[in-house]
């Protein structure tokens, strides 16, 4: 169990003036923390003046440089052996910051999953489900939440991965699998997520897109050939069964079915670079 004077709280923060300030006041409540973090990730409505008049050590950004940004910034400012990551709109609990930190030694990652029914809206709960979903399958082992920022992990091993995590929102998500394709030991306790105060800063319009990619970084971060090898085996399957088809109805082999075999063995050995490149991110780091 880690003693909460060893960790540090991260919390990203842009334009949450109205919900910062009951954060940390909360947070500095349930325990005795080493600090509080703030990184004001540009904002425009006195977050910074918040944040500081509740009692956290803040961080301006100039500019907005994206979720992911300011929490590699807060995680190299951070003093404590053992960082927590925590959203700055008020949905997590500090007792449930207070539980996942209990469970750092015995782990090297705890992340607060957040049951389907307290994430907001439809729409981000199916793409949440379906994220959910692939990384179960290419990780072999379940994950029932791996978006969800609420997360701690000891620093050491964070600083390992910080080349890794790109300056937007998919950071939880890349932490959590390189944790896992590393060896780490991760955990994933159950939390509730209230109703956040203000407004996401989300939108279907402008980050739909966004995660499309995301999918692609889960699948070439973790386990490149458990998605490039079902694609070859059932381009091979179909080509060869198409070419025997015609060569026994029409004593030819199809150019379709060579090209379908030539997709195949393409297809695999694209994966077999991408599975080697992928192990190339974790060979050597502590």
């Amino acid at each position: 169990m880690a003693d909460p004077k060893t960790v540090s709280i991260v919390i990203p923060a842009f334009n949450e003036a109205g919900a910062i300030g009951p954060v940390i006041a909360e947070l500095l409540a349930a325990a005795p923390w080493r600090e509080i973090v703030v990184v004001d990730d540009g904002s425009t409505d006195g977050t910074a003046e918040a944040a500081a008049g509740a009692g956290a050590r803040v961080i301006r950004h100039p500019y907005n440089k994206g979720n992911g940004a300011a929490v590699k910034a807060g995680i190299r400012a951070a003093t404590g052996e053992f960082v927590l990551i925590i959203d700055a709109d008020g949905q997590h609990r500090p007792s449930d910051a207070v539980a996942l930190t209990a469970k750092l030694g015995e782990y090297d990652l705890v992340v607060g999953a957040r049951s389907s029914t307290t994430q907001a809206g439809s729409t981000r709960r199916a793409g949440n489900a379906a994220l959910n979903r692939l990384a179960s399958y290419l990780t072999e082992r379940d994950i029932p939440d791996l978006t969800s920022g609420f997360r701690c992990a000891r620093r050491e091993y964070l600083l390992d991965f910080l080349h890794l995590l790109p300056n937007g929102f998919s950071t939880p998500t890349t932490t959590t699998l390189a944790f896992l394709r590393a060896g780490y030991n991760v955990a994933f306790h159950p939390v509730e997520a209230r109703v956040r105060i203000g407004t996401s800063k989300i939108r279907l319009g402008r980050d739909g897109p966004k995660f499309f990619l995301i999918v692609l970084r889960v699948i070439t971060i973790f386990s490149p050939l458990r998605v490039f090898l079902p694609i070859a085996a059932v381009s091979l399957v179909l080509g060869a069964g198409y070419g025997v088809y015609t060569l026994i109805t029409e004593v030819h082999v199809a150019p379709a079915a060579a090209l379908l075999i030539t997709l195949s063995v393409v297809v695999f050995l694209i994966g077999l670079v991408s599975e080697q490149i992928s192990a190339m991110r974790f060979d050597g780091r502590r």
